[in-house]
């Protein structure tokens, strides 16, 4: 799954936290049912392009910045194949209530498309609080020889290079599930999406768990009743995201956020647990469409 890296986190400063946040997560998610699962070129599942939303609720509080209540919803849209490459339009809408009196609401809208070698990806973001545009991202990056080359245009133009070890957001998908395919438990991949200020690389630790057998046990939400997910495995996986630049400088690698969900070998996923820190929200998938998509010749 890929999930816009934190979108609650930067408006939390305003309602007086420290936070924040990188686009991936891509949290990162299909209604009628399936034909037998497609395969994309060498043999493993091609990632099922679908429309997936998902409502979330405040799950636990931490330390002295507690929250009183938190309540949103994703919107997730994934298409594509390795041919036409991957887009996605991503949005998410965070009410957070401090217990002060003072609600805020966040509202962050993204889009991108990755090329399916993963040598390209395009991105957009907006980010609303209280109905105000507070930023605005727009670039591209593109994988050389040598390296990265990222080109903004947005919030102003720059243009830099970042170090080639890098992957983009439906790749690290992919990675995920052929290393818990081969039945690995960590991997360790540095990931760029565009989010934040368009300049962020974060390092990130995947944590993936026994595999869990078509139907053991039966999920309780949207994909309860889609028969087609009854004989494909899923796996419980957990995302740490760590700043590099704070890496880079000699500070504490503590992660900037986690996220942790249950991921099907189509690349869908559920059961989403996201941890900002000082608290953590649930999201349970309330509905799933599968999309057609053109494959592969």
């Amino acid at each position: 799954m890929r999930i816009p890296a934190a979108p609650v986190r930067p408006i939390l400063a305003t309602v007086a936290w420290s936070v924040t946040w990188p686009l991936t997560w891509a949290l990162v998610l299909v209604a009628m049912s399936l034909p037998a699962p497609a395969l994309a070129q060498g043999g493993a599942m091609a990632l099922a392009s679908h429309r997936a939303v998902y409502d979330l609720k405040l799950a636990t509080t931490r330390g002295k910045r507690s929250m009183q209540a938190v309540r949103g919803r994703i919107l997730y849209d994934f298409t594509g194949s390795a041919c036409e490459g991957y887009a996605l339009q991503f949005r998410q809408v965070s009410e957070l209530d401090s217990g002060e009196g003072k609600v805020a609401v966040s509202d962050l809208r993204a889009t991108s498309w990755e090329e399916g070698s993963a040598k390209r990806l395009r991105f957009h973001s907006m980010n609303y609080f209280d109905d105000r545009l507070r930023d605005q991202i727009d670039g591209q990056a593109e994988r050389e020889e040598r390296g990265v080359a990222i080109r903004l245009t947005s919030p102003n133009e720059k243009a830099f290079d970042l170090k080639a070890d890098l992957v983009f957001p439906t790749e690290q998908v992919r990675r995920i599930i052929a290393a818990a395919g081969e039945g690995k438990t960590l991997l360790q991949l540095a990931v760029y999406d565009g989010s934040d200020n368009g300049e962020k690389v974060y390092d990130t630790l995947t944590v993936i768990g026994r595999a869990i057998a078509p139907g053991e046990p039966k999920p309780a939400d949207a994909i309860a009743s889609q028969a087609a997910f009854a004989g494909l495995t899923r796996w419980p996986v957990t995302i740490s995201y760590f700043d590099r630049s704070a890496a880079d400088k000699g500070g504490e690698q503590t992660p900037v956020y986690a996220i942790t969900f249950e991921l099907y070998e189509n690349g869908v996923s559920r059961a989403l647990i996201l941890d900002y820190g000082d608290f953590v929200l649930s999201g349970e998938m309330t509905s799933i469409e599968m999309k057609d998509v053109k494959p592969c010749p």
